[in-house]
């Protein structure tokens, strides 16, 4: 599993928002929202220069908004799923725009198990002695045929 340390700038992301809490995963309904929708927000997207969407993410935040880590293990904030657009992008009625901060972080490229690259996360962020700053974010990479990373935030920037 690759682990790298990186430097997350702004992203701003216009999604569908959520809550969850112990019991309630609102990710799958809030994805299917959004890709049912996604004909709203497709000429927001930031691309790259083949034309492919920069960032698919599905973005985390505690429950004060302040991109803090969920709380209760993980099983209680809020989960924006959504489609990385410029700062300037307003989102249409019905949709939900987050600017996650700049942060420094740890990346995980899952290969299969989304729980086992979770906590390789959570174990590699130990061993550095280090701990979160910011909730972890997913982010998927139509450019790299889908491949998903976990961002793991240990500094705020």
């Amino acid at each position: 599993m690759e682990i790298v340390t990186c430097e997350l700038p702004p992203v701003s992301i216009v999604g569908m928002e959520g809550g969850a809490w112990p019991g309630h995963n609102p990710a799958p309904s809030l994805w299917e929202q959004a890709n049912a929708r996604f004909g709203e927000v497709e000429a927001l997207a930031l691309r790259d220069e083949s034309g492919a969407p920069v960032g698919v993410w599905g973005a985390m935040s505690d429950l004060s908004r302040s991109f803090l880590p969920w709380g209760d293990s993980f099983t209680r904030g809020l989960y924006l799923a959504g489609i990385q657009v410029p700062d300037s992008a307003r989102p249409p009625l019905g949709w939900t725009k987050w600017t996650l901060p700049a942060f420094a972080c740890l990346r995980v490229r899952t290969e299969g198990d989304y729980a086992a690259a979770f906590q390789a996360g959570l174990d590699e962020l130990g061993q550095r002695g280090l701990s979160l700053a910011g909730a972890v974010q997913e982010c998927q990479r139509p450019a790299e045929g889908g491949q998903l990373y976990l961002f793991f935030p240990f500094k705020r920037l």
